[in-house]
């Protein structure tokens, strides 16, 4: 009696995962495409002044500049105002356009006190005001020279409060500008800030309280540092984790990568500091250094923020 063959084993079966829409037909009792899975998904395009943007070509309003001028070509073509593009497209800029850009300027002032970063406010002048041949910084080695040209489309790069001081950027060119005040920017800036402290929280009514103005640092609680560093919000929404530490016992060092309006001095106050004194003293890889209260220089060709 010849014994059983042992079952075989079946063989494999193999299926390709269905596309979303394969699946969705196949649920409703229709034939899927069999060409559905494997079709590739369409490319996003974006404007082009937004695409050139993103290139580091220059600002969207300077590329919508260049292309009412004639200066950028698209594959070969001259471009038109609000045109679509992929990300494989060839952008070219026309020799024109980069000779304005290489004419650009960036300026960096030791604003003072009392003057506002940018539109004139309340009898306060504007901080470019500064921006004359008599207030440039005599140790200023970069080769430019100071003319009347290089005031028009003069922009500060993100504001300081009129009651701050130290480094403010101000310049011409988009992409400095987009660098350091972009929707995507995380530059870092530093802060040297001498603060009072409230152990009430009372700062609504100082003086009624005393605060806290030699030492600062020993009476106040490590937990509120911490606080200061990442947990706090402000106009409803969380702030970014920020680096925070004492300087000297009564002044502290922050370093921020985000701008709300009066970010720094409305945080001390919500774990009961007050802020004395705000000096800007670095953003990204430029510092303020020895550059004089009152006066400019130009960033240098070999200075990257």
């Amino acid at each position: 009696m010849t014994a059983p063959h042992p079952p075989q084993n079946p063989a494999p079966v193999f299926r390709r995962a269905l596309s979303p829409g394969a699946a969705k037909a196949v649920a409703g009792g229709k034939k899927p495409d069999p060409n559905a899975a494997s079709a590739p998904p369409a490319k996003a395009t974006s404007r082009l002044n937004k695409r050139m943007a993103e290139l580091g070509m220059c600002s969207r309003r300077e590329a919508d500049e260049w292309v009412a001028n004639g200066w950028v070509k698209v594959n070969g073509v001259v471009a038109e105002m609000g045109l679509q593009v992929l990300p494989t497209d060839t952008i070219d800029v026309d020799r024109a356009a980069k000779g304005k850009q290489a004419n650009q300027v960036t300026i960096l002032i030791n604003k003072p006190m009392g003057y506002v970063s940018s539109q004139a406010e309340d009898g306060h002048e504007p901080a470019v005001t500064l921006f004359t041949p008599q207030n440039r910084w005599v140790d200023d080695n970069a080769r430019f020279f100071w003319n009347h040209s290089q005031l028009p489309g003069l922009a500060p790069c993100g504001r300081l409060d009129i009651d701050s001081i130290g480094l403010l950027v101000m310049t011409q060119d988009g992409r400095i500008a987009r660098q350091l005040i972009g929707e995507d920017s995380l530059m870092e800036k530093e802060y040297l800030v001498r603060v009072e402290y409230y152990a009430d929280g009372n700062l609504a009514n100082v003086s009624t309280s005393k605060p806290v103005v030699l030492d600062v640092q020993s009476a106040f609680p490590p937990a509120l540092l911490a606080k200061l560093r990442f947990g706090l919000s402000l106009d409803d929404q969380p702030l970014k984790r920020a680096k925070v530490d004492w300087q000297n016992p009564e002044q502290l060092r922050f370093v921020l990568t985000e701008g709300k309006k009066r970010q720094i001095r409305r945080m001390c106050e919500q774990v009961g500091l007050k802020v004395v004194g705000l000096k800007r003293v670095r953003i990204g890889n430029v510092v303020l250094g020895n550059l004089p209260v009152g006066q400019w220089r130009y960033l240098a060709p070999h200075e990257k923020f």
